[in-house]
């Protein structure tokens, strides 16, 4: 086994989503969206390690369900870039910018540069005001 278990790899992948999901609400969405059976138990032993030998079918499943290529869970390199992008994605939604980025994705480019000054005129004056 590599640097990071399986088991390892699928709990940081549940506790990314908010609310957390239950084992049996991702093992009925594979389910009813992949059509593949995998029960709520065997989902709960691959995460706390009880079971860690899944076949490429669960884990393609499971992959599927939490949005990351299978690979996240076979190639550790492919494990930590995946890690960083979704703490990334945890530190944009935590810091309540998801809205003013996915409104930024429409603008023009000339529209996005006028943003970003505008952001950086912001934290410029808001960082001398700390000071």
């Amino acid at each position: 086994m590599g640097a990071f278990p399986i088991a390892e790899k699928l709990d940081r992948l549940f506790k990314q989503h908010k609310p957390e999901p239950s084992y049996m609400a991702v093992s009925e969405a594979i389910r009813a969206g992949q059509g593949v059976a995998i029960s709520h138990t065997y989902i709960w032993q691959l995460r706390t390690g009880r079971r860690d030998n899944p076949t490429v079918t669960h884990l393609t499943a499971l992959a599927t369900y939490f949005g990351v290529p299978v690979a996240y869970f076979i190639d550790d390199e492919q494990t930590r870039r995946i890690d960083d992008q979704l703490q990334l994605l945890k530190t944009i939604r935590d810091a309540g910018v998801t809205e003013i980025a996915l409104r930024a994705a429409d603008v023009s480019p000339r529209g996005r540069d006028m943003i970003s000054e505008l952001i950086r005129k912001v934290w410029e004056s808001e960082r001398g005001a700390e000071s």
